[in-house]
């Protein structure tokens, strides 16, 4: 079987990776096809690209849309988007700048209980990069006050701890229909580890089918096993294609690529379907 890996990311976002370290990466993981989904930005697509020529890479550009629905934070994969379609660009633009100002003001807030500032999130970002909450994790990791990223998360960072705020993005039927009239393909990243089932009643899937929801990230590590059946029925329910992922973040997570994958029909329709962008054939 193809090894295909549609969720991975680089430090065009959170990933401690650049583009091109991410694709040498993934061909010494001995995979065929990749998708670059970094946060909000499509600027790593180009450097993947170039990174790829000479390898058997497949590289799809993509991206992965932040949006909010009852305070919950819920990820929209976007695949073989129109990068210059312009509502998708300003919101991606938008969401970026939120992200930037509430990472500010959690820093502001935590740095009255911690030494942390601002100049040592922007030590652990690249130019570019959408800032968020990962690269204060990084950050903290580095002023010693906690023993990685997912300790930050599970403490400072959290949601309970005291310092967490929002930011502004939009619904997820929104996210989906900017994605799909950019011609991309849009999938909700690990529908699991997004809250409680409630965020997707078959009523909430079902207004994003009608937006243009093409499928469900079925097999990722953050969907508890004991979930899987339920996304599963809903995917064969409401026609929607099943992807898995890894969700790589190089250092930044203990996720490993093509720890999960996609298989090739899932592939193959996902390409058949989007109409903003191709995938990058070397």
């Amino acid at each position: 079987m193809p090894g295909i890996d549609l969720h991975t990311h680089s430090s065009v976002s959170d990933g401690t990776e650049t583009p091109a370290e991410l694709i040498a990466a993934a061909v010494a993981a001995d995979l065929d096809v990749i998708a670059i989904t970094d946060h909000d930005s499509t600027t790593g697509w180009d450097p993947a690209f170039a990174a790829a020529r000479g390898t058997r890479l497949t590289v799809v550009p993509g991206i992965e849309l932040s949006t909010q629905l009852d305070y919950a934070s819920v990820h929209v994969l976007g695949y073989l988007i129109d990068r210059e379609n312009a509502p998708l660009v300003a919101a991606m633009e938008h969401i970026r700048a939120e992200r930037l100002h509430r990472a500010e003001a959690m820093v502001a807030r935590i740095g009255a209980d911690y030494a942390l500032d601002w100049d040592d999130v922007l030590a652990q970002t690249t130019p570019g990069a959408t800032v968020g909450r990962p690269h204060i994790a990084d950050a903290l990791v580095a002023r010693g006050h906690v023993t990685d990223r997912s300790a930050a998360f599970a403490s400072i960072l959290h949601w309970r701890g005291g310092y967490y705020r929002p930011h502004d993005a939009p619904v997820p039927v929104e996210g989906v229909r900017l994605i799909a009239e950019a011609g991309g393909a849009a999938v909700i990243a690990h529908p699991g580890g997004r809250g409680p089932d409630r965020l997707f009643t078959d009523k909430r899937i079902k207004q994003l089918v009608d937006a243009g929801l093409f499928g469900l990230e079925v097999d990722h590590r953050d969907n508890p096993p004991g979930s899987r059946a339920r996304w599963v029925d809903l995917a064969s329910r409401f026609g929607l294609v099943m992807t898995g992922a890894s969700d790589y973040h190089g250092a930044g997570k203990p996720n490993r690529l093509g720890e999960n994958t996609t298989s090739p029909e899932a592939y193959e329709a996902i390409v058949a379907h989007a109409t903003g962008a191709h995938p990058f054939v070397p």
